[in-house]
């Protein structure tokens, strides 16, 4: 697997960026449903160059929508929540430069 299906996108929620998780240097990742631990690990220690100590995943379940009669299911995805070490971190945000704008 590439990188590209390991990393689906960061989750940037309340939850996600709160003190808490900054504290604890812990971060959220959507991921592909069939990458494991590892594979998760050396993906975000290739591409943002940092050292990972811990990786957590879970499986979201999809929610069941409706709309009149007819009845529909969001499809399931894995999210993985990442410690890295002491010191290292990621720009989830991104710096964006406007010039002098």
């Amino acid at each position: 697997m590439n990188i590209r299906e390991i990393l689906v996108r960061s989750i940037v929620t309340d939850k996600a960026s709160s003190d808490a998780a900054y504290e604890a240097n812990t971060y959220v990742f959507e991921v592909g449903l069939k990458s494991n631990k590892s594979e998760i690990k050396a993906a975000i220690e290739a591409y943002f160059g940092v050292t990972v100590l811990n990786v957590s995943t879970l499986i979201v379940r999809g929610k069941e929508k409706r709309r009149g009669a007819i009845v529909g299911k969001r499809s399931n995805w894995k999210k993985a929540y990442v410690r890295l070490a002491a010191g290292d971190s990621i720009d989830i945000y991104g710096v964006v430069d406007h010039g002098n704008a």
